[in-house]
């Protein structure tokens, strides 16, 4: 996969709190008449697009009976040892991030605590997050395969 784009309300806000994942700001560019940019980080590509006259966004994570894309979801497996560790830093980044400029950054919104998940043979640390769209995003880290 190339990339993964996410319209926004406000580009300047998007990047923030992607950077404060661990994105890097790659290329800056327009499409149409609208500021946009790639990010790469966590094994990735995403493309920030700003919308003008945004509308909100269903609520994709609450919503049961909401049809279409649900969220993104990027695998600490390799890159972290305990995705509540991992969860408890990222939060004080962004509530030390929101003291210091609370116009770009707002506190970590959580919108399931990690826990654990087994999917086929394999036990996984799950946890999702909204971003500054409320978009909920996904981490996952692969514990282990169960014992047989």
């Amino acid at each position: 996969m190339h990339h993964v784009s996410i319209r926004t309300a406000n580009i300047h806000r998007a990047i923030a709190f992607y950077e404060l994942l661990g994105f890097t700001v790659g290329e800056r560019f327009t499409t149409g008449y609208t500021l946009a940019c790639w990010l790469t980080g966590l094994g990735g590509r995403i493309e920030l697009i700003q919308i003008p006259q945004p509308q909100p966004a269903p609520d994709a994570f609450k919503d049961e009976h909401y049809v279409g894309y649900y969220h993104i979801s990027f695998d600490l497996t390799d890159q972290v040892e305990s995705l509540p560790e991992w969860l408890n830093n990222l939060s004080q980044s962004f509530s030390q991030a929101y003291q210091t400029n609370p116009e770009q950054i707002e506190p970590l919104k959580i919108l399931l605590n990690p826990q654990q998940q087994q999917i086929g043979d394999h036990i996984y640390e799950v946890l999702f997050i909204a971003d500054s769209d409320n978009l909920p995003l996904e981490f996952i880290r692969c514990q282990s395969a169960p014992n047989k």
